[in-house]
């Protein structure tokens, strides 16, 4: 009788161990997953996530059950929290479900930027009651001087005035240049005396209006106008001009032609003219195909939630200067994130895989 009560001892016990070593090694998806991010959350990378489960792409789905190495980020997340201690002079924020990193820094008027450094983060992935510091009340000033790497500028500078030209180059748009330069669209059509958006790749544009008391090399830095070519597989002028080409179109919902578009239509519309093969999906859809970035460059995806419905509910496309473009219910618009309905419901700058 001892034999077998210490048989059946031994047997739950190796089979309890056996349990928690398959649920350690597997992960079932969730809604709003992306390989990056489970891959972020096992310390492990997206290549290994794929060749475990002999994926093809990046698409999986929700209840889809993967196959992980194993490593809970568990310790990571400690260390993380480790590095949110801050002075008594830091106003800090708690984390809550369906917070992103990007909806932080937008609540509080911050860049992404100085919200990842400010609490030493090298991953966008963040947890629900993580701690971060959100204003800084000493924090040095980092101004721009010297040389911005912008070969096409040239000043002439005589009589106390400063005269800024900017030789147009390929991609550019207004927009670009207006945020390149921390001036507005509406004054470089003033300078410039255009009539239009229209410019030309060699036109020169005056980019300070030839009067300005202060130094002009106190530009806005503005990171998220540069498009670096090997980070996409589409051509992002193409899908910009495409875009603003369709300004004023009205809205039709489950549209996605030149007749009407609704939100998710418009998108699929336009990367597909930019050269991106992507089937015709939801909001959710594309939300599940794309991955958060720190930065935003022109022709990125821009979600926001709670629109209509509950959870993801629109979609643009980032054309610089801190503004998108998409097929509101009035009609295909660029619109500030700054809006005041927009900034409440804004969720994060996202990319396709």
């Amino acid at each position: 009788m001892k034999k077998t009560l210490l048989s059946v001892t031994a047997t739950a016990v190796i089979a309890s161990s056996y349990s928690m070593t398959v649920e350690a090694a597997s992960y079932k998806v969730q809604k709003g997953d992306s390989l990056w991010s489970i891959a972020q959350k096992y310390n492990t990378s997206v290549d290994s996530l794929k060749s475990v489960n002999k994926l093809n792409n990046n698409i999986i789905f929700p209840n889809q059950v993967l196959q992980v190495d194993g490593k809970s980020s568990s310790t990571k997340k400690e260390e993380k929290k480790a590095t949110k201690e801050t002075s008594s002079k830091s106003t800090t924020y708690t984390v809550k479900s369906g917070d992103s990193l990007s909806k932080i820094a937008a609540q509080h008027n911050i860049s992404l930027s100085d919200l990842m450094e400010w609490n030493n983060l090298t991953t966008t992935l963040i947890y629900p009651g993580d701690v971060f510091v959100v204003s800084k009340s000493s924090s040095g000033s980092n101004s721009d001087s010297g040389n911005t790497g912008n070969s096409n500028k040239t000043t002439d500078s005589s009589s106390g005035s400063t005269k800024t030209t900017y030789k147009v180059v390929s991609g550019d748009y207004l927009g670009k240049i207006a945020s390149k330069f921390g001036v507005s669209v509406s004054d470089l059509k003033k300078w410039n005396g255009l009539s239009s958006d229209l410019i030309y790749v060699g036109q020169k544009l005056k980019v300070n209006g030839g009067n300005n008391n202060s130094s002009t090399e106190t530009k806005k830095d503005t990171p998220d106008t540069k498009v670096e070519s090997e980070t996409v597989d589409y051509n992002v002028t193409k899908l910009i001009d495409e875009a603003k080409s369709f300004i004023g179109t009205g809205y039709v919902w489950g549209g996605s032609s030149p007749s009407g578009f609704d939100c998710s239509g418009f998108i699929y519309y336009l990367y597909n003219k930019a050269g991106k093969s992507i089937g015709r999906y939801s909001t959710d859809g594309y939300y599940n195909r794309s991955y958060y970035v720190n930065k935003p460059q022109l022709g990125d995806l821009v979600f926001f939630e709670g629109t209509y419905r509950a959870g993801i509910s629109h979609i643009g496309i980032y054309v610089g200067n801190n503004s998108f473009i998409s097929a509101e219910s009035s009609g295909v618009k660029v619109t500030s994130l700054d809006n005041s309905y927009w900034k409440k419901h804004f969720d994060g700058f996202k990319r396709f895989y």
